[in-house]
């Protein structure tokens, strides 16, 4: 082989190599982003899960209150209780918005005892108030508030697991991935969420 072509050989070799170490880095690069670009969706698709198992569960419990306080309206209007009773359960129902924990506040104990005994106190005296009318045998209106507060009761639990479960689920990927979350999220949106079962051990 002549020198000429020598050279001409091994420019071609080196221009292969070349093309081929750009497409290497490419395909890598390309890699990268659809790695990042999987990891956001995943971890953008946990956020909205975790905020909307929240969001379901506090409405359930909005909506239990705003019973029982019609259920307060139907005791006043039989007249059977006196309004000084039933006024002093209607300010301790309206406080519960005002003292229930929040997703940030859920890691401190004392805050959801606190919440569950006044929620808990007051629906067992609601009821037991509602079924000790003289009417409440006949009055529709009176039985399906009952029912509604009780069942809304009973769900609690089993809203507070499926938060748990979505909010591990969270965490899991957080720390698994966490180098990879610092390039498109803040660190403090980082931090792991309280769960109910570990706040409640």
């Amino acid at each position: 082989m002549n020198h000429k072509h020598y050279f001409v050989s091994l420019f071609i070799i080196s221009l292969s190599l070349s093309i081929i170490s750009c497409e290497t880095k490419k395909t890598s690069s390309i890699t990268a982003f659809t790695r990042i670009d999987s990891l956001t969706e995943i971890y953008l698709s946990l956020q909205d899960s975790v905020l909307n198992t929240w969001n379901v569960m506090v409405k359930d419990d909005n909506q239990k209150i705003t019973t029982m306080i019609g259920l307060m309206h139907e005791l006043k209007v039989g007249g059977q209780f006196s309004l000084e009773e039933l006024q002093s359960l209607e300010q301790r129902v309206e406080q519960l918005k005002r003292i229930r924990y929040t997703s940030q506040t859920m890691h401190n104990v004392d805050v959801i005892e606190e919440y569950d005994f006044a929620s808990s106190s007051l629906v067992t005296e609601l009821i037991a108030m509602a079924e000790s009318h003289t009417a409440f045998s006949y009055n529709k209106v009176l039985q399906n508030q009952v029912e509604e507060i009780r069942a809304a009761d009973l769900r609690v639990e089993n809203f507070r697991m499926e938060y748990d479960a979505i909010t591990l689920t969270y965490n899991n990927f957080i720390e698994a991935h966490l180098e990879f979350l610092k390039e498109i999220a803040d660190n403090e949106t980082l931090n792991k969420k309280p769960l109910f079962q570990i706040v409640s051990e």
